[in-house]
């Protein structure tokens, strides 16, 4: 598949950076128009340019951009290869290769609960799967922002939200078309050259499963399917 050149994104880097030299999940870089837009539409914060909490903001989108659509390690320019490490609700931690085998939405969303009354099985779900679960149920992409910024490098501490418009099934649950959001906070070890060495997160996983699963429960073979076959060229996140 020949690839197109991606036009620059404002709130990530590297996507436009030795594209040909990168293997891209996909074949080529991904486009975010859809999820910037609705990023635009429904953030509470709108950081001035250069500030801390807009870099910070940025820096975190990049990561996300290259553990979801990169297919090698070794094309992250973001992060140190070899003390990256990602802790989640003080979980243990992966490693590099780890967090991009499992992919962001399984890394983020393991738990330990009995499986009876875990909302979502991270270990039953591949890389694909996931992401095409959370594509279904946010169609126009799952936008995410900083809301505050306490400490700056080399150990940054921030609060983010994480929000999307249910549009589409999700795991068997009609959709609602409300807002879906959660709220977190974070810490980010950065090494001198500001390349992410330790990302350590904190947030409670119901408030997004409140919203998602608000919706009634459908069959199989009474959802639709045209948000399901979304492009995966068009990112989420």
């Amino acid at each position: 598949m020949a690839t197109v050149p991606a036009a620059k994104d404002k709130y990530r880097s590297f996507l436009d950076d030795e594209a040909d030299n990168v293997q891209w999940r996909h074949g080529g870089p991904p486009t975010y128009d859809a999820v910037n837009q609705l990023f635009e539409q429904g953030r509470t914060k709108e950081w001035e340019e250069g500030s801390l909490e807009e870099i910070v903001q940025n820096a975190i989108k990049t990561w996300e951009m290259e553990l979801s659509h990169k297919v090698r390690l070794q094309d992250f320019k973001s992060i140190n290869h070899e003390k990256f490490n990602l802790i989640v609700n003080g979980r243990e931690g992966l490693k590099g290769e780890e967090a991009l085998k499992m992919g962001s939405y399984n890394a983020l969303l393991q738990n330990s609960l009995p499986k009876e009354f875990q909302y979502y099985k991270a270990d039953e779900e591949s890389f694909e799967s996931s992401h095409e679960a959370f594509r279904s149920a946010f169609p126009r992409g799952f936008a995410w922002e900083v809301i505050h910024v306490y400490s700056g490098p080399p150990l940054i501490a921030f609060k983010f939200r994480h929000w999307g418009i249910f549009e589409g099934p999700f795991k068997g649950h009609a959709p609602t078309g409300e807002t879906v959001e959660f709220y977190g906070i974070a810490t980010v070890k950065v090494d001198e050259g500001l390349k992410v060495e330790e990302v350590e997160v904190y947030y409670d996983p119901a408030q997004l499963f409140g919203g998602l699963l608000k919706g009634a429960p459908i069959s199989i073979s009474s959802s639709p399917t045209h948000h399901a076959s979304a492009c995966p060229f068009h990112s989420s996140f």
